[in-house]
């Protein structure tokens, strides 16, 4: 079976892990089992969407990122600050203060990612008025939905637009404008996404669309928020101006996509199961008039993101009043044309699918195995109950055929053989005395 994803940031504690199967239920690839009283996720099947992180009462779910230390691996170091970041801090009256602060903390540089959000949002509102492309075209910013598509909607995959990730379009430009500038080798140059949730983490071991990342890593924004507080209006002689504009920056919020990309006919939505309704729907082909669709794992977008700090709602309040006191030039007069053709903007990999629902690689082993796992099904009470450990029945009957479980870890057959094996020792007894 194919592995297409090979490195996760989303791990398990053990020591933590009570085995109380609420994260095996609001999975939405089906990607944890509960086996021995522990918590086990599937690599195939994990998406990084840190649904596990948020909703995990004893914190065994873990995000694996850089340590802020990191940076002093590198000779020269370059901040990437999603949009998001900005809507960590209360009464910002401008992103310049968090700018600075990132400066004052060890980086030589900051470039923001609102920025690259700017031209992505140019090269897409190209790319929608291209013939022939099918429709809705899917958003590529978010890796969790990306790989939600791979794994479970893999004939929606020619949907995604192949528009590299702002982060990614960022990284690219920041580290050749800093060479340029500091006559620099690029590899003397790390690149650091100060990111909201694990799935970014992952994009830049495993890309999406692309052969390498050009990030360096990535520091959780829980991390590096008390070390950015404490050095926030710090006595600064030139303060560093933001350079993205309000559309660049709406993007750290759902549907900011869409408003920046303004297509005839888009639809934005936020949170994992809500995605998965819409694109359940779009396979199903009941929104073919949508001409653009921004799916965003996270509820509220990428400000709701596991590894930020501020409530969501508190953050979107936040981002919205600095859009209103932003350049709002929109992307397709603020993005001079050459940009498009400067840099490397669109994927050189293509996306392909995560076949973890193949039960075999030989077709006609699959069939039986297919045969076999609606046999049991049709044996199994249907309650999707998840004692068993699988998160529903058809799943349980699925890790059966693959020798992952047996029938007797579902408690209902076991309560039911318990019954009949009671009766079968009465009637023995019964049968001994007489």
């Amino acid at each position: 079976m194919d592995k297409v994803i090979r490195y996760h940031s989303v791990r398990l504690d053990k020591s933590r892990c009570k085995g109380c199967t609420n994260c095996l239920k609001h999975c939405p690839t089906e990607a944890i089992r509960v086996r021995n009283g522990r918590a086990h996720i599937i690599d195939e099947r994990c998406i990084d969407c840190g649904e596990c992180i948020r909703i995990c009462d004893y914190h065994a779910k873990i995000a694996v990122t850089d340590d802020i230390a990191a940076i002093h691996g590198y000779p020269h170091t370059i901040a990437l600050p999603a949009p998001s970041l900005y809507g960590q801090f209360r009464n910002l009256k401008s992103v310049s203060p968090i700018l600075d602060a990132l400066k004052l903390i060890g980086f030589d540089e900051v470039f923001e990612v609102a920025r690259g959000a700017d031209i992505v949002s140019r090269a897409i509102h190209q790319k929608l008025r291209e013939p022939g492309l099918p429709r809705p075209l899917i958003s590529s910013a978010c890796p969790a939905v990306v790989r939600l598509i791979q794994v479970r909607f893999p004939d929606l995959i020619p949907n995604i637009v192949d528009v590299r990730q702002p982060m990614e379009v960022a990284a690219m430009i920041a580290r050749q404008e800093y060479c340029k500038k500091h006559d620099c080798l690029p590899e003397d140059v790390g690149v650091f996404f100060i990111t909201p949730c694990p799935a970014k983490m992952t994009a830049i071991r495993t890309p999406l669309g692309q052969e390498k990342s050009s990030v360096d890593g990535a520091i959780s924004m829980v991390e590096i928020y008390g070390a950015l507080r404490s050095f926030i209006n710090k006595n600064v002689i030139t303060p560093t101006k933001p350079q993205a504009t309000g559309f660049g920056l709406g993007w750290a919020a759902s549907s900011g996509e869409s408003s920046a990309v303004c297509p005839e006919n888009s639809l934005s939505v936020d949170g994992i199961q809500n995605v998965i309704r819409v694109l359940e729907e779009i396979e199903n082909e009941k929104l073919n008039d949508l001409v653009f669709f921004e799916g965003n794992a996270c509820s509220g977008g990428c400000v709701g993101g596991p590894l930020t700090f501020e409530n969501n709602y508190v953050a979107k309040n936040t981002i919205r009043k600095l859009v209103d006191i932003s350049d709002k030039t929109h992307p397709i007069e603020s993005v001079p044309p050459s940009m498009m053709t400067k840099y490397p903007l669109y994927f050189d990999t293509p996306i392909t699918p995560n076949s973890v629902m193949k039960l075999d690689d030989n077709m006609a082993v699959a069939m039986q195995k297919l045969e076999q796992i609606e046999k049991i099904l049709e044996n199994l009470p249907g309650y999707d109950c998840g004692s068993c450990g699988s998160p529903t029945c058809r799943t349980f009957a699925e890790d059966i055929v693959r020798n992952f479980a047996g029938e007797m870890d579902c408690i209902h057959i076991l309560r039911d053989k318990l019954k009949v094996m009671a009766q079968q020792m009465v009637e023995l007894a019964q049968t001994k005395r007489e």
